[in-house]
């Protein structure tokens, strides 16, 4: 693994050890990042990394602009070498490392109150494979309208047998993309959450690489 793009563009990123996570190939990042571009959500932006592991999602977006990330992880093994990256990035003064439960606390904004812009959720598999409305992952999903700003998006990897629903509380799925084994699903708040133009609510077609 490593960073695609931006300030530490090519630094290779310390994987974890074992094998229960599941670390993103260079070539679907990189897709998952030219599908964000448009939204302008990353530079000078807080971010959140959530289930983030060794820190690649986060990580690349400190790389291309973020202001600050907030990485919230519970494997103590994984943060522990997440903060080796941090430190080899050279990006301990932007990260912010909270080891938790992240289904309980989602996207924690800033010290000051600020909201993160976009945020990142990666579940290992076997936390993700059930969406319904009493699931785990739809109670995160429906904490996470309060915790983003209104022109927010939400990033999540799952399989691709997994189906979202088409919503959770104030969030909408407005694309969804295929690659490979896995999906990648972007949400936003419903139109009469968000301000008019910030985010492109037609759902697109899926796509594979």
């Amino acid at each position: 693994m490593r960073i695609i793009s931006g300030t530490k563009r090519g630094m290779a990123i310390l994987p974890p050890k074992g094998d229960r996570t599941r670390p993103i190939t260079d070539r679907v990042k990189e897709s998952i990042f030219d599908v964000l571009y448009k939204y302008n959500l990353i530079e000078d932006r807080l971010v959140a990394d959530v289930f983030c592991g060794t820190g690649s999602f986060g990580l690349e977006a400190l790389s291309r602009g973020a202001k600050q990330v907030v990485f919230v992880d519970s494997d103590r093994n994984a943060i522990e070498i997440l903060r080796k990256n941090i430190a080899k990035a050279d990006f301990m003064a932007e990260s912010r490392v909270v080891c938790a439960n992240a289904f309980k606390i989602g996207a924690p904004p800033a010290a000051n109150g600020e909201k993160c812009s976009l945020v990142f959720i990666d579940p290992p598999y076997e936390m993700s494979r059930e969406t319904e409305g009493k699931s785990r992952l739809a109670g995160l999903l429906e904490l996470l309208p309060e915790q983003i700003t209104k022109d927010g998006l939400v990033v999540v990897r799952t399989e691709k047998k997994v189906n979202l629903l088409d919503s959770y509380g104030d969030l909408k799925i407005i694309d969804k993309r295929i690659w490979s084994s896995m999906a990648v699903s972007f949400l936003a708040l419903k139109d009469d959450k968000q301000t008019s133009g910030n985010t492109d609510n037609s759902q697109s077609s899926q796509v594979g690489i």
